[in-house]
């Protein structure tokens, strides 16, 4: 196994998506950030094996207030692309808040996030609660290599 160069977190779908596609930039927890986690930091989203199905027709119902594509067949097609028990992409948690009347937040703490990526290629791994280091196998660390994102490392700020 290699170290990956990022913390994870992993998330249901379709949150995970949500937040690497850039429509979802806060990220609700019952727990606050972990007292030694630098701010900002830059993290892996892995997507669980499980979808919010709930969380899905919530979605479906809300997609134009939100500003996500409203044609059904387009719908669909990103439903589709739902990768699960992977890492799908990344991005920053640049603050955590307490209140806030930004139209995701509905949690006991909210982590703020900016740039997210969103991979072409999800890289299967599995997943853990809270904050956690993904194993990563020879391949994977090979295909992060082709995004420009260096697999290996011993730079973990967590």
């Amino acid at each position: 196994m290699f170290e990956a160069k990022y913390k994870a977190l992993s998330l249901k779908q379709p949150w995970a998506w949500l937040m690497c596609a850039g429509y979802k930039d806060i990220e609700n927890r019952d727990w606050p950030l972990p007292n030694n986690f630098k701010l900002p930091q830059r993290i892996y989203i892995h997507s669980g094996k499980k979808v919010d199905d709930e969380g899905a027709i919530w979605l479906w119902e809300n997609r134009e207030r939100l500003g996500i594509l409203g044609c059904s067949n387009e719908w669909i097609e990103i439903c589709n692309t739902w990768s699960q028990g992977a890492l799908i992409g990344e991005l920053d948690i640049v603050g955590q808040l307490k209140h806030s009347s930004n139209k995701w937040f509905f949690g006991k703490y909210g982590f703020l996030t900016a740039n997210p990526m969103l991979y072409d290629n999800p890289i299967p791994c599995k997943g853990k609660l809270g904050f956690f280091t993904p194993e990563l196998t020879e391949v994977s660390v090979f295909r992060l290599d082709l995004l420009g994102i260096k697999g290996g490392s011993n730079d973990i700020s967590l």
